[in-house]
């Protein structure tokens, strides 16, 4: 029951308890509860919208910045994670496998936001040791949602004989 819950919440957030119960075929009290526990257990964090900025007139940028960094003696990367997620600009930070150490998704309104913050906030921070920045020009599915699907037509011309 608890997966079959996850997964419709993060289909559709604004699920009702009652809808998620008609769905699995549960009493609304019972998903209520389970819906509370997953909440209290943190399984559940927060409940989101989520935005084809593209597509409005105040368009954000993304940018994944790979940053190898120097990890601290006795809390590893936890620390240097912990510091670069507080800044407001941060949508997620990651720890890698492979050939840098933690990617870190930032959102910003101009090119020049985006490289004020790498040089002016991560960079210089003591246990950054170099940065890579990736901007975003285009997405096509996030978080599950496919964007510009009425675009998803074969484009190719036809030829007949």
């Amino acid at each position: 029951m608890r997966t079959d819950i996850l997964e419709l919440l993060e289909r559709n957030a604004k699920l009702t308890a009652q809808e998620i119960a008609i769905y699995l075929d549960l009493p609304e009290a019972e998903v209520e509860a389970e819906i509370a526990e997953l909440e209290k257990e943190q399984i559940i964090c927060g409940y989101g919208a989520f935005i084809n900025w593209g597509r409005t007139d105040s368009g954000l940028l993304t940018a994944l910045i790979e940053v190898k960094v120097t990890p601290a003696r006795g809390k590893g990367f936890n620390r240097i994670a912990e510091r670069i997620y507080r800044f407001d600009e941060v949508k997620a930070v990651y720890l890698m496998s492979g050939a840098y150490d933690l990617a870190v998704i930032i959102e910003g309104r101009s090119l020049e936001e985006i490289a004020l913050f790498v040089s002016d906030k991560l960079a210089p921070l003591e246990s950054v040791l170099s940065t890579a920045t990736h901007f975003v020009l285009r997405k096509y599915k996030d978080h599950g949602i496919i964007f510009n699907e009425k675009n998803a037509d074969d484009e190719r011309m036809i030829i007949s004989p």
